[in-house]
This record gives structure tokens, C-alpha cells and sequence, in this order.
């Protein structure tokens, strides 16, 4: 084709060229989709899930769902109300790999702590830095890892903790775990699953194990 006819439309005559040429035109006029995450995405019914009971499972359900979100591009932050903060477990180090932001804010176990003080105080600590990340409305997806754990204590009114669910920013999808959650926190959740212990191979002398616990 000469630049005289390019400037008034004719073209050369091939009908492959021609068609070849107009899907490129159609593909450009596409939108193309964002390179990084630009906000938060419209979500049909937005959910607050609660995994909870005795038996295995209730983090790793959470870490499931966290790397389906992860996949469609959700920006995700999970807060961990028991878990160390020196926690360097295998779900710590593939949030740093993945972008997501996982903060642990406890002192470990509970049930071993010689200072249960301040282990009320990380708790408070670590519930006003999961109030601040819900209503800043810059997650997709916020998890509340052994949230129940310092309801069930006492440590956290079960009134606030809901009424935080409750006026969260619209679009934010919520995951509590841990056992003994509070019929309150059971009645409010949108998805409820209890996890039943059946066998542990902790009873059979086998300890935790990196990669399938931690």
C-alpha cells in the first residue's frame, strides 16, 4: 500500500490482511486489565466466615481461602491474636513472599504464659490494630486469626468485636477462627464451620510437624 492510498482508505486487496487488520483495531479498543491492585472489588455478598472447634483445620481453612483471594488479585491482611510476634511459621513466610500482610501480635500460648496481663494487653493491642484495618476499607479480605480465643477469655467484649463486623466498610469480606467462638459470634457470622476432631496424630506420640502444622 503506497502512503497515498493509506491517506484516503484504500487498502491492498488482501481479505486476510483486511481481517487480520480489523481484529487488531477490535483487541486495541479492549480494555486491558490493571497491572496491580487499584482497589477494592465489588463483592456480590460480602461475608463475615467463622472457623471454629476442637479439631485441626481452622487456620488452615482460613489460609485456603486467603490464597484463593490472594489469586484473584485481593489485597488481604490477616491479624494473629495468639501467634508470637517473633512467629516465623510457614504461613509467615509465604504471606512475605506473596505480598500480604500477616501480623502476629501474641505472646504464644496462652496456656503456658506467666503473665497473663500482658497477655490481655497484646490482645487489646493487637483488636485495635484489626478495628483500624477493617474501617480504613484498603482490604478485600481481613482475617482474624484466634480472635475467639480472647473473646472466650473475657479479654474482648463479644458486643464491640460484633458491632465492629457489624459497620465495617462495605465490600470487606471477614475470617475469625479458634475454638469455644461465642454463641453471639456464631449467630452474627454469615458461614459457620466447626471442625470436629475425629483422630490427631498428636495422641499417637507425633509431634508437630513444619509444613503440615506450621
Amino acid at each position: 500500500m503506497t502512503i497515498e492510498q493509506a491517506g484516503t482508505g484504500h487498502t491492498s486487496g488482501d481479505p486476510m490482511r483486511e481481517r487480520a487488520d480489523a481484529r487488531h483495531e477490535e483487541e486495541d479498543e479492549v480494555e486491558q486489565p490493571q497491572a496491580r491492585w487499584e482497589g477494592l472489588f465489588k463483592k456480590r455478598d460480602p461475608l463475615v466466615l467463622l472457623y471454629t472447634g476442637n479439631g485441626k483445620g481452622k487456620t488452615s481453612s482460613a489460609l485456603g481461602v486467603t490464597m484463593r483471594a490472594w489469586g484473584r488479585g485481593w489485597k488481604i491482611c490477616w491479624l494473629q491474636f495468639i501467634k508470637s510476634k517473633k512467629a516465623n511459621y510457614g504461613e509467615t513466610r509465604a504471606a512475605k513472599a506473596m505480598g500480604i500482610e500477616m501480623i502476629p501480635l501474641g505472646d504464644g500460648f496462652t496456656w503456658l504464659s506467666k503473665d497473663i496481663e500482658q497477655d490481655k494487653a497484646l490482645a487489646r493491642e493487637c483488636w485495635a490494630l484489626a478495628r483500624e484495618k477493617i474501617y480504613s476499607g484498603n482490604y478485600d479480605l481481613v482475617v482474624l486469626d484466634e480472635i475467639t480465643y480472647p473473646v472466650a477469655y473475657g479479654w474482648l467484649p463479644v458486643d464491640e468485636v460484633i458491632e465492629t463486623l457489624r459497620d465495617r466498610p462495605a465490600n470487606v469480606h471477614l475470617i475469625l477462627t479458634g475454638r469455644k467462638a461465642d454463641p453471639a459470634l456464631i449467630e452474627f457470622a454469615g458461614l459457620v464451620t466447626e471442625m470436629t476432631e475425629i483422630k490427631h496424630p498428636y495422641k499417637s506420640g507425633i509431634k508437630a510437624q513444619p509444613g503440615i502444622d506450621f
